[in-house]
């Protein structure tokens, strides 16, 4: 699939923090992606998330190809545990999203986790082997 986005001009920047859970699956569920974007439908709100490894940008059914929402500048590294929660920028390009974004964050982890229940998982699990600490 393919889909060109556009952005209207940058209205609010804010920092928010995703909770661990939510972010370590979205970011599982892209290393499994060859295409390297997952393309997420959140069908309750007729929402699209489109994830790479920079970004999570939400676009509406409506307006198609237009960014309203864009989660930006992760911050794992700075977390000093897996279940501790990410910080990002959220960036509005739409007047009024703060309902939107409200909704986000419950909807969004719903979808990845419909996605993870639907997703056939391709060839065999890779085993990685750490050495012994004798």
């Amino acid at each position: 699939m393919e889909i060109t986005c556009y952005r209207d001009p940058e209205i609010n920047r804010e920092t928010r923090y995703l909770p661990a859970i939510t972010y370590n699956l979205a970011i599982t569920l892209l290393s499994r992606c060859a295409t390297r974007h997952l393309f997420v439908p959140i069908r309750s709100m007729q929402y699209m998330a489109i994830i790479d490894h920079e970004e999570f940008v939400f676009i509406d059914g409506e307006r198609k190809c237009w960014i309203d929402i864009a989660w930006q500048n992760f911050k794992p590294q700075a977390r000093d545990a897996l279940d501790q929660p990410v910080a990002y920028e959220a960036v509005y390009y739409s007047e009024n999203m703060s309902s939107v974004m409200i909704r986000l964050q419950s909807e969004f982890p719903a979808a990845l986790q419909a996605l993870v229940n639907k997703t056939k998982l391709d060839g065999p699990a890779r085993i990685i082997n750490f050495p012994s600490v004798d």
